[in-house]
């Protein structure tokens, strides 16, 4: 029979799966010894069995009677006891941290009658009748489904009466007929009364937190994070410790290391008389981690010991919730924390260099998601700037964009093609759609463990929170600053996450100090950095160069695949050498034959004669020779792998539409234009209504005599007039859209005979390896074949997505990739992330078949998957050579390639 609840004494770290991750390491601590209230965590196992089903398993119930009971024993107390209640937490816990994205209840078991035991046994009414409200608020609106802006309406109501700003300035009376006034709207919207009896209550908030594994906003936030959607959550039930108790109390969030720049210290948030969803939702300005050395040393000092003990234990940051009641503090979560990308390589850098972690722990602990992040650009500051505010650093980068004050404009104006700044006074769980949108957020509330801090943290966007001196109007859609500044909705703001700075109008951008670092470690000698830098952002920036450059030198060594780049220009060919390519994996050359030299192609296409498409063919061999010599000097003593035309025949052609028009004007006027008469039905006889599946790769090759040939004979003399300058070209020949093999052995036959050729008169021994592109799925099916002819493949991930989907690509994200993404038909667009399941099965099975035939066949991928991290993982597994991507994306491909290393090593071991 499945068990479905643990005690906190009964489980430990390694059981995120079943206990969630917050029930696994408050299982942890409680095994280390700390100070962590008593409770149960009721599995994921259950959860997964209501949300099948619609009802708990039948067995639950009696199971958390057993632990509530022995809760119950432990604390002297029972649920709702109406002289001294035992009061409880009822929180969410998945496996994978959704900050905000699901459900919490606080104080659950206070009652009508409880309320006036609580304020007898802790002498503060005030308490008392606050918490009693906090439970009304978070049960009518998780459980019952009340909108939350009615309590929040009334809350405001309550403040104004009173003429006063803040919760804490309400008296008992005020809380009191703040409860009634809560008690009402629940019973008007919620179509019943709040529930008196303490166990109903825990039973509707379970139901509750496993009910919001699928709200909308979690679901969004797990598609964004790629989590499975059937892993289900827990749930904790925790006795309740309570920071409101009066000003000896408090409550906060720390973490180990500074979670937005990695430096060690002393870093978090805490409010003193407050609950803990008040720092996590950000509705009151915390105070800085020390403030509690102030007013309690004994607990600041047994959280720095915490502290430390969590991060040697955990070796990593550790992300901590703890509160003070009357003096003994508690420890309410722990978890390894979120951090910046910058964060990330630092902390990796000074574990491994306090010996906590080895430098293959470190690569694990960074990722190429976090890497194209720090090589985003940074604002150049140099100029006249308008500082209209400063908040706190939550989330680094540069952003800039038009301010919008609601999700749904954000999301609107993104989908228009529109940069955004996402501006809220806070923001909650509903606005992660907004957030995803917008390039950058600023709040003027919360603090660095707010959820916007959190959440942008998490997906990499750009941060600012409490931002205390604007005020902004949600309704009008405007803030305004005390010194005058005043930004409406549409108009422009720039924001650094990396300074709390908000600017007004648009700030200009620069390159990345790590894009600098890369390239100069990609260079004999390394570049001077321009940028001026006080001493403190020197020290900085040389820490996070030292850390990115020391990983990549490591990645490198650790890695199996190579990593080359898609270049198709010799500028494009040196910026991809110095950011670590290791050569070309797709030189594309069908931009060569277009603007003034199309002309020329379509000569060679429309020709009647021989001699007319052997003279168009001549004169296109000198400028086709010269595209290959900047190409293959700048790869230099590396492989460039250069695809044969491959475009459809229309391409080259002119438009059919314009031509025809052209023909009838001239025929309405009297004046008949025979030339472009005759043109239009050669143009007509070439028309495809599928070009992409017509005319193009090999099958130009082979119907169109010399077209191939030309460029195979321009390889080789542009190869041998380097080789005799001094110069190492290493030049590889790929046809392109092969479908049996023996297309390729046709065009493997005339190549060789080519280059025979060019070899014989420039009196040099020529030989090229000639492969074929992989991306039509009868050319996998064939693969064992096909190798005969290849001395590599190279899959073009791209066409082979489309062709096995039946998908193209150019109509279908728009049109209706979104739809498929919401239905769970996608976790993400198949031309983002490998397919594997389809695409990635036909992969595998060519790669292994094509290695029976010949045992050296190189394999390699040059689509856009080729520097999509979760893609080069599985090209790991199936034994891939090398990957192939856009020039920015090569450290990317280079650090993930050695993660994939590390990972698929660690599983042989296991």
């Amino acid at each position: 029979m499945s068990r479905y609840v643990y005690d906190f004494n009964e489980g430990d770290a390694s059981q995120k799966d079943l206990l969630g991750g917050k029930g696994a390491n408050l299982a942890e601590m409680t095994n280390l010894g700390l100070p962590v209230p008593p409770g149960f965590t009721i599995t994921t196992n259950a959860c997964r069995a209501y949300l099948e089903s619609g009802d708990q398993p039948p067995e639950l119930g009696a199971e958390v009677d057993q632990h509530l009971t022995a809760l119950e024993k432990e604390m002297g107390r029972t649920l709702g006891q109406a002289d001294d209640p035992l009061l409880v937490s009822v929180r969410s816990g998945a496996k994978f941290s959704m900050p905000g994205m699901m459900e919490t209840v606080l104080n659950v078991g206070l009652t009508d009658e409880s309320v006036e035991g609580l304020t007898k046994i802790s002498g503060s009414g005030r308490f008392a009748w606050d918490s009693y409200r906090r439970l009304l608020s978070m049960f009518g609106t998780t459980v019952l489904g009340v909108e939350r802006a009615l309590f929040d309406e009334a809350l405001d109501g309550a403040k104004s009466a009173r003429h006063v700003d803040g919760d804490l300035d309400l008296e008992v009376e005020d809380l009191r007929q703040l409860v009634a006034t809560y008690k009402e709207i629940i019973a008007e919207h919620a179509d019943r009364e709040f529930p008196q009896d303490p166990r109903e209550q825990l039973d509707l908030a379970v139901l509750a937190v496993f009910s919001s594994w699928n709200t909308d906003r979690a679901k969004i936030y797990r598609r964004r994070e790629q989590i499975p959607d059937d892993l289900g959550t827990a749930v904790n039930v925790c006795a309740m410790v309570f920071g409101n108790l009066g000003d000896d109390c408090g409550t906060g969030v720390c973490f180990t290391r500074d979670p937005a720049s990695g430096h060690q210290g002393v870093y978090g948030d805490y409010l003193p008389n407050a609950q803990g969803e008040d720092v996590v939702a950000g509705i009151r300005n915390t105070l800085p981690l020390t403030a509690l050395g102030d007013r309690d040393q004994k607990s600041y000092d047994e959280l720095l010991q915490i502290m430390e003990t969590l991060e040697r234990h955990y070796k990593d940051m550790c992300d901590i919730e703890f509160t003070v009641e009357r003096g003994k503090l508690w420890m309410l979560q722990t978890r390894v924390g979120k951090r910046t990308a910058a964060a990330a390589f630092r902390i990796a850098m000074q574990l491994v260099d306090d010996k906590m972690i080895d430098k293959d722990e470190a690569l694990r602990r960074v990722t190429g998601e976090q890497l194209a992040n720090l090589m985003f650009p940074q604002f150049d500051k140099s100029g006249d700037l308008e500082l209209i505010a400063k908040g706190m650093a939550a989330s680094p980068g540069a952003a800039v964009g038009k301010a919008a004050f609601d999700s749904a404009t954000a999301v609107a104006w993104a989908a228009e093609g529109e940069d955004v700044i996402l501006v809220r006074r806070e923001t909650n769980p509903d606005d992660l759609s907004g957030m995803i949108a917008a390039k950058g957020v600023v709040t003027s509330r919360g603090g660095k463990t707010s959820h916007a801090a959190v959440v942008a943290r998490g997906m990499g966007r750009t941060c600012v929170v409490g931002v205390e001196t604007l005020r902004v109007d949600p309704r009008k859609k405007d803030f305004r600053t005390p010194d005058g500044a005043h930004v409406q909705e549409g108009d422009v703001l720039s924001i650094d996450g990396s300074t709390g700075e908000v600017f007004n109008g648009d700030v200009p951008v620069m390159p990345s100090a790590v894009v600098e670092a890369l390239l100069s470690q990609g260079q004999d000698e390394a570049t001077q950095d321009s940028g001026a830098r006080d001493d403190a952002a020197e020290t900085d920036h040389a820490e996070l160069v030292h850390a990115v450059t020391t990983l990549m030198e490591h990645a490198d060594a650790t890695r199996r695949m190579g990593v080359r780049a898609n270049a198709d220009t010799p500028e494009d060919a040196k910026r991809a050498r110095v950011f670590g390519a290791q050569g070309i994996g797709l030189c594309r050359t069908e931009h060569m034959f277009l603007g003034s030299r199309r002309k020329l192609v379509e000569r060679v296409v429309l020709a009647h004669t021989e001699e007319q498409r052997e003279s168009a063919l001549k004169e296109l061999l000198p400028l086709q020779r010269d595209d290959f010599l900047g190409i293959f000097e700048a790869m230099d003593g590396l492989p460039v792998v250069v695809r044969l035309l491959d475009p459809p025949l229309h391409e080259f052609l002119p438009d059919l539409t314009d031509l025809s028009v052209k023909v009838a004007v001239a025929e309405a006027l009297g004046e008949p234009d025979e030339a472009a008469a005759q043109l239009l039905k050669e143009v007509q006889r070439h028309d495809e209504q599928n070009p992409m599946l017509g005319m193009r790769g090999v099958r130009l090759g082979l119907v169109i005599p010399g077209l191939f040939l030309l460029q195979v004979r321009a390889i080789a003399e542009a190869a041998v007039e380097l080789r005799k300058r001094g110069f190492d070209p290493r030049p590889e020949i790929m046809v392109p859209l092969v479908g049996d093999v023996k297309e390729l052995a046709i065009i493997r036959a005339q190549a060789e005979a080519t280059i025979k050729e060019v070899g014989a008169e420039l009196e040099m021994d020529l030989t090229y390896l000639i492969g074929t592109m992989i991306e039509l799925p009868r050319a996998a099916m064939t693969a064992r074949e096909i190798a005969h002819e290849a001395d590599f493949f190279s899959f073009g991930t791209n066409d082979m997505t489309q062709t096995t989907w039946g998908f193209s690509r150019d109509d279908v994200e728009a049109e209706f990739f979104p739809r498929y993404i919401d239905e769970g038909i996608f976790h993400v667009s198949p031309f983002e992330t490998l397919d594997i399941a389809g695409v990635g099965r036909i992969l595998s099975m060519a790669a292994w078949e094509g290695k029976e035939t010949k045992s050296d066949l190189v394999l390699g991928v040059c689509g856009e998957h080729g520097g999509d991290p979760a893609s080069i993982h599985f090209f790991e597994t199936i034994l891939i050579d090398y990957v192939s991507c856009s020039p920015f994306r090569v450290p990317i491909a280079r650090l993930e390639c050695a993660r994939a290393t590390l990972e698929s090593t660690g599983s042989q071991q296991s």
